[in-house]
């Protein structure tokens, strides 16, 4: 059995600076806290749990800080976690992703300018949450086709449509040329990041060639989701996972030749190792 594994699997930039973030802050000493899981990785929020760091999971929670450091997470968060830190005067890092903070920026100020924000995105998802806080008045958040071909907005009002950085970007196309036809005056800015388009066309890819395709990230984690819903377009066996020990639930047929391997932007490379070395020996 071969086995191809993905060269863009694995950590991206903003979440190795963001995880780097942490591990820097644990060695200056002092209690270290993160809003919201750092990333969406169970197996590397565990590890930092050992070390000390503490999740915060609410606004409550951020209240009752009052020493240490608070770590602000990958994905971003509220407007409004900023005024609380600020007005209690806790100290934090914001190790928010450069390319997530940037449609904070966009959104902030196209809805000054008297522009409509779509948000395409996951509307629960973290990333999301943040970005519509930014995004003035009444910002609209969809994540299908059938959503952007049923939403009716005045046609006299100008439109500025972002996405979550990792969204599925030929989706993302569909909802935009949908806004098009419509006839409105729309302005898209690009905000799917280089690793999340570099990513899902490698998946992509190699799904088509593969026999069977195994797509390793956290159970919460948006991008590796993506990517799943990407490979099993092109590859019926397709098998989403989230380290080693879940390849224990998986059968393989004997007829399999081909199989290709990869992973979210917040799967740590000794769980790809693992799995990779695994599929290899074992199947």
């Amino acid at each position: 059995m071969k086995v191809i594994l993905a060269k863009t699997a694995g950590f991206c930039f903003g979440v190795k600076r963001a995880v780097d973030t942490v591990y820097k802050e644990i060695e200056k000493g002092g209690k270290i806290y993160t809003y919201g899981p750092i990333i969406h990785n169970e197996t590397v929020v565990e590890d930092l749990g050992k070390k000390g760091v503490e999740v915060l999971n609410s606004i409550d929670e951020l209240r009752s800080v009052k020493e240490g450091t608070v770590i602000i997470r990958s994905h971003g968060v509220v407007k409004e976690i900023y005024d609380i830190l600020e007005e209690n005067g806790i100290s934090y890092v914001d190790a928010t992703c450069p390319f997530v903070r940037r449609i904070h920026q966009i959104v902030e100020k196209e809805s000054k300018e008297g522009r409509q924000i779509v948000i395409v995105g996951n509307a629960e998802h973290p990333e999301v949450e943040g970005i519509r806080s930014y995004a003035g008045d009444s910002p609209v958040v969809l994540e299908s086709v059938s959503e952007a071909l049923s939403l009716n907005l005045p046609i006299d009002k100008p439109i500025t449509v972002v996405s979550q950085t990792t969204f599925n970007s030929m989706k993302y196309q569909e909802i935009v040329d949908i806004f098009a036809k419509k006839g409105y005056d729309v302005n898209v800015a690009n905000t799917i990041c280089n690793a999340t388009h570099e990513r899902q066309d490698e998946a992509r890819k190699i799904a088509a060639e593969a026999d069977a395709m195994i797509v390793i990230g956290g159970s919460h984690s948006s991008n590796s989701k993506k990517l799943y819903e990407i490979c099993q377009k092109e590859c019926g066996l397709t098998y989403f996972i989230q380290t080693v020990d879940d390849l224990q639930n998986v059968q393989i047929p004997d007829t399999v030749e081909l199989v290709g391997i990869t992973a979210g932007a917040s799967t740590p490379n000794n769980i790809i190792e693992e799995v990779q070395k695994h599929v290899g020996t074992d199947f």
